[in-house]
């Protein structure tokens, strides 16, 4: 009996002190006639003199579907190791249209670039109200999982002021830290120069069909279909954007497809701790991580590491 009474008491604290780890709070970033846009900022409960680190997270689902609260985990954990955490809500635009090879170029289109506004809004709003969590403005990094992935590349590379389709608020210079993307891909690399190039860390599937994992069209469409976008993944990123020596990470899933997407925010988010120590330690490093396949047709992978 006293053991289970013990038991008890123990896993009673051990939530209870689980749930002091951090401090969260819903925030209303950007709000105008027609949408009101939240945040949920996971704050750690430790306080320090030292202004804090913050990590952006914006979901998946194909601007379609899905909700910030699914960054939940990540967030706690990102707390528990001394940074803040931001999971957004941002416009889904595609809801009850079709994303896919059937849907229509321009529209598609469109849902980033919303999508990324949205970003653009909260990462202002989250620097305008800075002082009030203890946020250090120049260590703000941005993530996201496939669809929030496809934000933070956007993000992170497009011309702001030209792109934006909302109030151009952003500081002059702004650059985020650095990217932690999660089965992403960019329209344009060559939008990623030596100027503006920053820290980034993919993991991605090698035979993913949704987002191409090096460059290939969005959800494999043929080329005559009306939703036929041409995307440069994670894999093609990483080989071109090496030659900036900025900081760069790879972690490849050989014969692995869209179901990686999450992976370095649920399965093994120590990648991403290992990341940000790094970038803020101002170190160098170029690394790609290869994770062997189950599949019994490896063999015949059209990537050589993966054979």
């Amino acid at each position: 009996m006293r053991f289970k009474i013990y038991c008890i008491l123990f896993f009673s604290f051990f939530i209870i002190n689980s749930s002091l780890a951090q401090e969260v709070k819903t925030l209303t970033y950007f709000q105008n006639d027609t949408i009101k846009l939240d945040l949920d900022l996971y704050l750690p409960q430790k306080k320090t003199n030292q202004k804090t680190p913050l990590v952006i997270f914006a979901f998946g689902g194909g601007f379609s579907g899905g909700d910030r609260s699914s960054g939940k985990e990540f967030c706690k954990l990102l707390t528990q190791n001394g940074y803040a955490a931001a999971s957004i809500s941002y416009t889904l635009y595609m809801k009850g249209k079709n994303f896919s090879c059937g849907g229509i170029l321009t529209e598609k289109i469109k849902a980033i670039q919303i999508g990324v506004s949205d970003m653009w809004q909260a990462t202002s709003y989250l620097i305008k109200t800075a002082n009030d969590y203890n946020i250090a403005t120049s260590k703000i990094f941005i993530s996201g999982i496939s669809a929030g992935a496809e934000i933070g590349f956007h993000a992170s590379y497009w011309d702001y002021k030209l792109m934006n389709l909302y109030e151009n608020n952003l500081p002059n210079e702004f650059r985020y830290a650095g990217f932690i993307g999660g089965s992403g891909a960019i329209m344009d690399m060559n939008l990623i120069t030596n100027k503006n190039v920053i820290p980034m860390l993919f993991a991605h599937g090698s035979a993913d069909v949704t987002v191409p994992y090096a460059t290939a069209s969005h959800h494999t469409c043929p080329t005559n279909s009306s939703g036929w976008l041409m995307l440069f993944g994670s894999y093609s990123v990483y080989n071109y954007a090496a030659q900036f020596n900025k900081g760069i990470e790879l972690i490849s899933f050989c014969d692995g497809g869209h179901e990686f997407s999450g992976y370095l925010f649920e399965k093994e988010p120590h990648y991403v701790l290992e990341f940000l120590e790094d970038v803020l330690a101002k170190r160098k490093f170029q690394n790609h991580i290869v994770k062997p396949s189950t599949k019994k047709e490896t063999a015949n992978s059209q990537y050589s590491f993966c054979n």
